[in-house]
């Protein structure tokens, strides 16, 4: 604390003051150290953060200490987004960060807000209260129905409550803490109107600013979802919460909810899994065609050759995404991911894509590898003259080797499509939302044409990079590799099985 704040503290809090101030960029410390873990009352059951609470914490400790704002210079705002199904402990999440940002940073300024006034007022406010009058800084602060306030500066270090109702977006303008820290709370925010959300952005300009953003699922659009599965996720940092893997939640409830609506019900995933609803049906791959790859186990044919797919970036947003697949394996290596500002050292990418192809061993070696050549051009040239005749050019708007498709990337699409119902992937959030993003039309010709990124980011969607580099795994037919037999033993070298 500043010395306009520490002067009218008594000797003990000007020990706690110190203590705190240990804290200001590590908030997962703060919340083991400042709230009464396994002692007698509320908590006495209670060691901890679970475990993914305690990982984002640790998360936006990170960020703060990266950032390393000097008090007076902007820096980038934190971001962190949490989608999540039920009673997994966002509550107390957002409590935390509540009394961790106003007890480490004088002068803040917040604003918290939720999808309903009466969640706000008796849930997400009421935990506010709750885990502040338990905090070892609870004293330092005034509650009232509406606000938390230090007494002594109650119109320029302050939390207050607001409501998300489109006519109230006024409310949250001229939040500005250009010494200190603006931030914003988002509770159930998939429902918060996106007017809410662009108000919200004129606080983040200056100062060290915060904005954390929690709720179920409920909508496959808007600016939740495309903070956690579409063209916002790289720069929120989205949190997937199934609230199966929570030690908090009603294991009971959830065995319940599993066999009565199916695991893969829309009901499940948004409640439990933390994910969004089924897309329209203009969706061209279903959610439960995906679901179902993730769960597969599969195992290849020894002659299967291992295909690479390449989606190159043109260093903006997109990334450039390199993914594996051997026959209807596509799980068991693990894609090369380079984000959009890091692909346009193409000298990287390009010394990373030799190492893998000259790899030799079985299992690991790329009988062929295609890439898109939109911005993949010069990756394909460089490539070709250091010997890898075993990779090839694509053009996603070519001619389509059939004719029920408009063009090649519909063609690898359709094929991706068709092997998912034999395929296996990895319960992976990113390539999960990349499949199931793009949607579809067939022209005058009857003819398949799958939606473009174009249209995608009309629609608020990321550019699906990583379902692009699996179907580009489909692009030609890869003639099976050649399996030698072991050569057979020496008469009488069988052991024990005898001649």
């Amino acid at each position: 604390m500043g010395p306009r704040v520490t002067k009218s503290l008594s000797p003990a809090d000007r020990a706690l003051a110190d203590f705190v101030a240990t804290f200001y960029a590590d908030p997962l410390g703060f919340v083991q150290a400042c709230y009464p873990w396994g002692e007698p009352g509320p908590l006495a059951q209670h060691t901890g953060p679970d475990t993914w609470q305690a990982a984002q914490l640790a998360g936006i400790g990170a960020d703060v200490r990266r950032n390393a704002f000097n008090g007076h210079d902007p820096v980038p705002a934190i971001r962190r987004v949490t989608s999540s199904g039920h009673g997994i402990g966002k509550s107390a999440e957002v409590a935390w960060l509540v009394d961790w940002i106003m007890s480490t940073r004088p002068y803040c300024q917040g604003t918290v807000t939720a999808n309903t006034f009466t969640q706000l007022q008796t849930k997400t406010w009421a935990a506010i209260r709750a885990w502040t009058k338990l905090c070892l800084t609870g004293h330092w602060f005034r509650l009232t129905d509406r606000r938390m306030v230090h007494p002594e500066f109650p119109e320029s270090w302050f939390c207050a409550l607001q409501s998300s109702q489109e006519t109230n977006s006024e409310a949250f303008a001229g939040q500005h803490a250009a010494n200190s820290t603006s931030f914003y709370v988002f509770d159930e925010a998939s429902a918060i109107p996106r007017v809410i959300w662009e108000v919200a952005e004129g606080g983040l300009t200056d100062g060290e600013p915060m904005i954390f953003t929690f709720g179920n699922p409920t909508r496959n659009e808007g600016p939740f979802h495309e903070a956690c599965f579409g063209r916002g996720r790289d720069t929120w940092a989205p949190t997937i919460v199934d609230s199966r893997t929570s030690k908090l939640t009603n294991k009971d409830l959830i065995a319940d909810w599993e066999r009565e609506y199916g695991e893969d019900s829309d009901f499940f995933r948004v409640r439990v899994r933390g994910l969004p609803p089924r897309a329209s049906d203009l969706q061209f791959i279903d959610a439960g065609r995906v679901y179902e790859a993730q769960k597969r186990d599969v195992f290849p044919l020894p002659d299967e050759p291992l295909i690479a797919g390449l989606d190159v970036s043109d260093g903006g947003s997109a990334w450039t995404v390199c993914r594996f697949r051997r026959g209807a394996d596509a799980r068991s290596i693990p894609p090369i991911r380079i984000p959009g500002e890091r692909s346009r050292d193409r000298n990287h990418l390009i010394a990373l894509l030799a190492e893998r192809l000259r790899e030799t061993h079985p299992d690991r070696k790329i009988a062929a590898l295609f890439l898109d050549s939109a911005f993949g051009s010069p990756i394909y040239e460089r490539l070709r003259v250091l010997g890898f005749d075993n990779v090839h050019e694509i053009r996603f708007g070519g001619e389509s080797p059939d004719p029920h498709q408009a063009n090649q990337r519909a063609y690898q699409w359709n094929k991706l499509k068709d092997w998912l119902l034999s395929g296996a992937i990895p319960d992976d959030e990113r390539l999960e939302a990349d499949l199931t993003g793009p949607g579809f039309h067939l022209n005058k010709q009857d003819r398949l044409v799958l939606e473009s990124k174009e249209s995608m980011a009309k629609r608020g969607l990321a550019s699906p990079d990583d379902g692009d580099a699996l179907s580009l795994t489909f692009a030609q037919p890869v003639k099976p590799r050649v399996v030698h037999a072991p050569a057979p033993l020496p008469r009488g070298a069988h052991g024990w099985l005898g001649a």
